[in-house]
């Protein structure tokens, strides 16, 4: 009897995420894949970027999202090229879709792209997009104990954000606690405590930005 094996579709979506990151790296684009659970910021997070940072830097955006354009059509309002992608009920970007996306993408002028993956704290890890680095954003309201939670994005992630901080005095989270426990399993990322309400930290965050542009 003969067996057909197929490949497992990581493998399939790693391959599409290599060639992703030739024709990014060919037009010297810069990536940036943002993954948070929904409601964290992330919309916000792109939005202040795209404000401290259009003047000097041509930005691009694509937007994840399970459906509707509402997040496009805010960031579409900054003057900088967006595409949507619509998952249907997916949980997480995938390589194919975003290779898609890029087609429709001037990436001739296009220094940095911010892909906003769907809001989920568990799937998107397990797919490369093609970026350059994976950032992560938490929200104080979510708590200081999802990183015992969700260790595997919290692991993986070169940069993360702590959002929303004009809510500590209002919400129970342990920043002390929540720094050892991401120091415990990843010593590498940098961590950013921002309101994107007050722009506290805006500044520091987009000097990392900017620090990997080119890189």
């Amino acid at each position: 009897m003969e067996i057909k094996v197929l490949k497992d579709i990581l493998s399939a979506n790693d391959q599409m995420a290599e060639r992703n990151r030739a024709l990014l790296d060919s037009k010297k684009v810069t990536v940036l894949n943002i993954m948070s659970s929904p409601g964290s910021g992330k919309t916000s997070l792109i939005l202040e970027t795209i404000r401290a940072l259009k003047k000097q830097v041509r930005i691009g955006v694509i937007e994840g999202d399970i459906a509707s354009t509402i997040d496009a059509q805010k960031v579409g309002e900054e003057k900088v090229p967006v595409v949507q992608i619509n998952t249907g009920g997916e949980c997480h970007l995938e390589a194919g879709q975003v290779g898609r996306a890029l087609e429709s993408l001037p990436l001739d002028k296009i220094d940095l792209l911010l892909i906003e993956n769907v809001g989920n704290l568990v799937c998107p890890g397990e797919f490369k997009l093609g970026e350059d680095k994976k950032v992560l954003i938490l929200s104080v309201p979510e708590g200081d104990d999802k990183v015992h939670k969700y260790p595997l994005l919290f692991s993986m992630a070169d940069a993360i954000v702590v959002n929303k901080i004009d809510l500590l005095p209002y919400a129970r989270f342990d920043v002390p606690a929540f720094l050892k426990a991401v120091r415990g399993m990843n010593r590498r990322a940098r961590i950013f405590q921002v309101s994107c309400t007050t722009r506290k930290g805006i500044e520091e965050w987009t000097k990392w930005v900017t620090s990997n542009l080119g890189q």
